[in-house]
């Protein structure tokens, strides 16, 4: 862990959920560092477990807040290897309760897998995807704990507001299954 974590103003209404709470502060925070950024990764950690563990660090993350999850930020994901790939390296040590990635993708409306052409490679359907006038980019912040629990906040680049972020556990499905895979034994 490279000992970071986010200095978030809170610009959307605090959620009651401590794991939808940590999602919107990692939205918010990925927020402000605009659009087109690599993936970010993120360990959560109990508060208060690190409060008592490791005070110097929490004195240094300066977690003032009542937030019960904390966020910290982790290196930068290695460039070229794909994020399946790399998330499957990943085994995180006991400390870690749960963990985040923001990643942004473009998407499309179920309207248009319709016009999908058959038998595109991987590259040549990016291609197709990138070049669709209903394409939109959209961030994705997924969030899992340890217990199972999982949250998910969506961001379109076009509505960029917290007050338009979209939560939900099971908004990103795929992504969420394969953060829960990094703990697993």
């Amino acid at each position: 862990m490279d000992n970071t974590t986010p200095d978030v103003p809170s610009a959307a209404p605090p959620a009651a959920d401590p794991l939808t709470r940590a999602v919107l502060e990692i939205d918010d925070y990925v927020a402000g560092l605009g659009w087109d950024r690599p993936a970010l990764l993120f360990a959560l950690v109990d508060t208060e477990r690190l409060r008592a563990e490791e005070p110097a660090l929490a004195e240094q993350l300066d977690l003032g807040g009542d937030s019960p999850l904390t966020p910290i930020e982790q290196d930068e994901l290695p460039a070229g290897v794909p994020l399946d790939e790399f998330l499957a390296t990943i085994a995180w040590p006991d400390q870690v309760a749960g963990c985040a990635l923001a990643v942004e993708r473009l998407m499309l409306p179920p309207s248009a897998e319709a016009q999908l052409p058959d038998g595109l490679s991987e590259a040549a359907l990016a291609d197709w995807v990138a070049k669709h006038p209903d394409r939109q980019e959209v961030r994705m912040t997924v969030a899992v704990l340890r217990d199972g629990r999982r949250e998910s906040a969506l961001r379109l680049r076009e509505k960029d507001s917290p007050m338009d972020v979209l939560t939900g556990p099971e908004l990103v499905p795929g992504l969420a299954a394969a953060l829960a895979a990094t703990f697993e034994e």
